[in-house]
């Protein structure tokens, strides 16, 4: 579940850097709608999915509502979803007590 969890953050951080870096540029420089379109709604699809995967893992993991609430706001900042899976998941202090958690 974890592995599937970093993927959506990874891709959610990519489509929301394209979103925003890509496509609204499109539609505002040249003219042209289409690329907002489409990828808004990947980048929503992925952001929907991502905030799921986290109240799933806070329920399975028995995550605190502050660290809910860090990916929560990690979602919505381009790229954040990367910096707090390396910060909470990779991080030592959650790394132990995810494999604590494993365990049972």
């Amino acid at each position: 579940m974890l592995k599937l969890f970093k993927i959506t953050g990874y891709l959610e951080a990519l489509s929301a850097i394209a979103l925003f870096f890509i496509a609204m540029p499109m539609k505002y420089i040249w003219e042209d709608p289409t690329w907002v379109t489409h990828v808004g709604r990947i980048h929503g699809g992925l952001f929907i999915a991502y905030i799921v995967l986290v109240y799933i893992l806070k329920e399975k993991y028995n995550w605190s509502w502050k660290i809910f609430a860090i990916f929560f706001v990690a979602a919505i900042i381009p790229g954040g979803t990367i910096w707090a899976e390396k910060r909470l998941i990779e991080g030592k202090k959650y790394k132990q007590q995810l494999a604590e958690n494993e365990t049972k």
